[in-house]
C-alpha cells in the first residue's frame, strides 16, 4: 500500500482566524483535500488556539466519519484539556508531541527514556477509547527503542533535519540516520509516520525508506498551493506517494 497523505490544515485555520469569521473554512478545505486524493486530515490545536481550535476537532471528525476509509489525526501536547477534546471526538489517530505551551512550532521529539512513565497512562487512556497513538520522535535509535514500553502504536519521525539538509544538497548521512530509525521502529513492531518540512521537492527521496505508513504535510503544502492551487498540489503529492520506491 502506498504511503498515505494526511493534510495538515493549521495554516488554513491561521488564515481563518486572522479575519474573525469562518472563512476560509477548515471543513471546506478538508473536503477539498479528501476529494483530491488525500487519505486524511491533520490538525494540531495549541493551548492559545492561534490556528486550529479545539472546536475544529469535532467538526473535522464529522467530515471523515461521513467519508469511510479516511482518517483524522489530531496532534498536540497531552495536557488534560487536549486529552478531553480528543477523547470526546475519538479521531482515528492521536499524535502526541512534546511542545511547550507557547512554542512556535514542533522542534523536537519526546525524550521517551525520561518520559516513559508519564506517557504510559496517557497512551493507555487514548487506546482504551479506540484511538491509535503515535509519538513524535527524533531519528534517535535509543529513544525509538524505548517507545514500545509506552504502549504506542506508531512513531512519527520529525523530519526537519532531513528537509534542511536536502535543501542544501548534502543529505546522504542524514537520510541514512532516518532510514535506520525507521527500520528499528518497524522491527520493534511499530508503525512509522513522518512529518515536518516535507515538501514536493524532498518527499520522493525520503520515501526511498520503505514502510513509511503516513506523511503529515501542511505548511509547505499550503505555500505550494498558493503557486499551483490547493487540489492540484495535493494531486502532486498523491502522485509522488503512488510512485514512491
Amino acid at each position: 500500500m502506498p504511503t498515505q497523505l494526511s493534510v495538515n490544515l493549521n495554516k488554513i485555520a491561521l488564515i481563518r482566524n486572522s479575519r474573525g469569521r469562518d472563512f476560509p473554512s477548515v471543513v471546506h478545505f478538508a473536503h477539498l483535500a479528501l476529494n483530491a486524493g488525500a487519505h486524511g486530515i491533520t490538525i494540531h490545536p495549541r493551548p492559545d488556539q492561534r490556528h486550529a481550535r479545539y472546536a475544529d476537532v469535532a467538526a473535522l471528525k464529522a467530515v471523515v466519519d461521513a467519508r469511510p476509509g479516511t482518517e483524522l489525526n489530531v496532534e498536540g501536547y497531552p495536557d488534560r484539556q487536549f486529552l478531553d477534546v480528543v477523547l470526546a471526538a475519538r479521531p482515528q489517530q492521536c499524535t502526541l508531541v512534546p511542545d511547550e505551551p507557547g512554542q512556535l512550532t514542533s522542534d523536537h521529539g519526546w525524550n521517551i527514556l525520561r518520559d516513559t512513565e508519564k506517557l504510559k497512562p496517557i497512551v493507555a487512556e487514548l487506546k482504551a477509547a479506540g484511538i491509535r497513538v503515535s509519538l513524535f520522535v527524533d531519528a534517535d535509535p535509543t529513544q525509538i527503542a524505548a517507545a514500545p514500553a509506552t504502549g504506542c502504536d506508531r512513531v512519527e519521525l520529525y523530519t526537519e533535519q532531513y528537509a534542511h539538509d536536502h535543501e542544501h544538497g548534502d543529505f546522504a548521512v542524514t537520510f541514512a540516520r532516518y532510514a535506520e530509525a525507521a527500520v528499528i521502529a518497524t522491527d520493534l513492531g511499530l508503525g512509522v509516520n513522518a512529518g515536518h518540512d516535507l515538501n514536493l521537492d524532498n518527499l520522493a527521496d525520503f520515501l526511498v525508506i520503505p514502510d513509511i505508513l503516513e506523511v503529515s504535510i501542511g505548511h509547505a503544502l499550503t505555500v505550494e498551493a498558493l503557486q499551483h492551487g490547493f487540489e492540484a498540489t495535493i494531486q502532486r503529492y498523491v502522485s509522488i506517494l503512488n510512485n514512491a520506491g
